[in-house]
């Protein structure tokens, strides 16, 4: 019976996600994400693509940038990292082994040296010529045409901050964390102005976390969660729908399994249905995914009238 509850209020939420499912008008296709994200009534489905396109790009280049604006999508993702002299560039892991021709942690080089460096594709094919881009080329490259998401880098949030102030994308970008609300909102009102921020939530199948709980019980309303699970079971659903109550968007990464409960993007990609793994994460409230193939679901979303 109670399965059957979960079920039911799942399949109540797909309905309701029925109207409404374009982008706002706006000037530029940042700003109609942006109003999207704002506003719990848009059915839209919101893609964010996981270090851009890596598959056919080095991950966090300008490049794998270019191409996803190409495609459609709607968020880029990507990481920082600080070189020893403080410059911000685009970089996941703490060092230049993996995605570089370089060795050692990213803080041991000032930026110039590591530009004597060239990117490397998945499975280490390197790229004679491309460079680690900085934070600020990057969001030159993605000024009005894409969000950002800063996945991690909220440590940087002040320098993150200065450089979005600087180049006028603030409202377009949004950084998230796993950070106590009490400091979050702390580090917000430090500032005037800022860029959107989301929190991390991860094991919801177990319940509500204290954070989870901190966040929600806040005045301030939250403009999304990002939600991790190993397993979709009814106290995942509980949650999700928790959020989609409260008004704030459900963020799903679709990228690993152990994110998203089994439901990725290869499970997706390698069924004769997408739609036994991406109706599963839709009917769970999602209008925000993450996905590591980001044409394919942007396709599927397409053929669901989600776009």
């Amino acid at each position: 019976m109670k399965t059957r509850f979960f079920l039911i209020a799942a399949l109540a939420i797909v309905a309701a996600c029925a109207p409404k499912s374009n982008l706002p008008k706006a000037d530029n296709k940042a700003d109609a994400v942006v109003a999207a994200i704002h506003d719990p009534s848009c059915k839209y489905v919101v893609v964010a693509s996981h270090r851009g396109d890596w598959r056919n790009y080095p991950e966090n280049s300008i490049a794998a940038i270019e191409s996803v604006i190409r495609m459609g999508v709607d968020i880029m993702e990507l990481d920082l990292k600080m070189t020893k002299d403080s410059v911000l560039v685009l970089c996941h892991d703490k060092t230049l082994n993996r995605t570089t021709t370089g060795k050692g942690p990213v803080s041991d080089y000032t930026y110039e040296e590591i530009q004597q460096f060239d990117l490397k594709r998945a499975h280490g094919v390197k790229v004679p010529g491309m460079k680690m881009p900085t934070l600020r080329e990057a969001l030159a490259v993605c000024k009005d045409r894409i969000v950002v998401n800063v996945d991690q880098g909220y440590q940087f949030y002040d320098q993150v901050l200065e450089i979005t102030e600087e180049l006028g994308v603030t409202d377009q970008i949004l950084i998230k964390g796993s950070r106590p609300w009490a400091e979050v909102k702390e580090k917000l009102d430090a500032h005037p102005h800022n860029m959107m921020y989301m929190p991390i939530i991860s094991g919801i199948e177990h319940g509500e976390s204290e954070l989870f709980q901190e966040y929600m019980g806040a005045p301030e309303k939250q403009l999304a969660y990002e939600l991790c699970f190993r397993e979709l079971n009814d106290t995942t659903r509980a949650v999700c729908k928790k959020v989609y109550d409260s008004g704030a968007k459900v963020w799903v990464n679709t990228i690993w399994e152990t994110l998203c409960g089994g439901y990725d993007d290869d499970k997706a990609y390698d069924s004769a249905d997408p739609a036994e793994v991406y109706d599963v994460i839709l009917g769970l409230g999602t209008s925000m995914i993450q996905t590591d193939r980001p044409e394919f679901l942007i396709k599927y979303l397409e053929s669901k009238g989600r776009r």
